[in-house]
């Protein structure tokens, strides 16, 4: 019998805020296999929440530094929980190991099951931003449309409201826009998946709903298990330090 070997995932909460860990924990936790574990960081400078590009900047620095400190300490893999996947692209250039974010493992995983599927995330400012990666993930043909509920992320905790919303958006996400999946695109959006699935289907429109923490962390531990991690002919192992004396530049 093949011996079991426990495999380690950090998991980074991108913003400063604490409250959150419970609903992190529980999303996590629903398909952690159970040969894997996790641990839990929030980054300790930053913002409360991340709804635009420079919140994302803020936190990076911090995402950098878990990530880092995750390989030394012989973690697996790292999940970086925002569906905007702050910090990733540019952690995969500094670690070994593999590294996803909220973003990609839920539109990919809606790519295989429809053609056309549509995001419903917070706020409108996180439109063209997300609009960015997909396109850079080159899945925008895939795209029928990002929609937003107008709930900023510190309210979400309202799951009647964001139900209600969610399915609002959902429905025309469908009906206008030809979506045959719907992507939930924010991963502060906790124990609604299931609703929401349920009502689309009673309304006769049954579309997949895919909630981007589940499949997150599904293609992470399918990258450890299969021995995979971010290609270097696309993420080259950076060699960039930070220089404060410009004198060091100098042949």
């Amino acid at each position: 019998m093949k011996e079991i070997i426990n495999k380690k995932i950090m998991v980074i909460i991108p913003i400063v805020n604490t409250s959150v860990l419970g609903d992190v924990e529980h999303e996590v936790g629903y398909v952690l296999a159970p040969d894997f574990s996790a641990e839990y960081f929030n980054v300790s400078q930053g913002t409360c929440t991340i709804e635009s590009r420079y919140a994302e900047f803020l936190n990076t620095q911090d995402i950098i530094a878990l990530s880092r400190e995750a390989e030394a300490q012989g973690f697996d893999g790292i999940y970086v929980d925002c569906f905007g996947a702050p910090g990733v692209s540019i952690v995969r250039e500094l670690v070994n190991i593999p590294v996803v974010g909220g973003f990609d493992g839920a539109v990919l995983m809606a790519s295989s099951i429809s053609q056309k599927f549509s995001i419903v995330t917070v706020v409108p400012s996180v439109v063209p931003m997300l609009e960015s990666q997909a396109r850079d993930l080159a899945i925008a043909g895939n795209l029928a449309s990002i929609r937003n509920v107008d709930m900023p992320v510190q309210d979400l905790g309202d799951k009647t409201k964001l139900i209600a919303h969610l399915l609002e958006q959902s429905k025309l996400a469908i009906q206008e826009d030809g979506a045959q999946a719907i992507v939930l695109g924010c991963t502060g959006m906790v124990d609604v998946v299931d609703a929401v699935s349920l009502e689309l289907k009673q309304a006769g429109l049954p579309a997949p709903v895919i909630d981007p923490s589940y499949a997150a962390v599904t293609l992470l531990q399918s990258l450890i298990r299969c021995g995979l991690s971010q290609s270097r002919l696309t993420y080259y192992a950076s060699t960039a330090t930070l220089v404060t004396d410009p004198k060091t530049c100098n042949p």
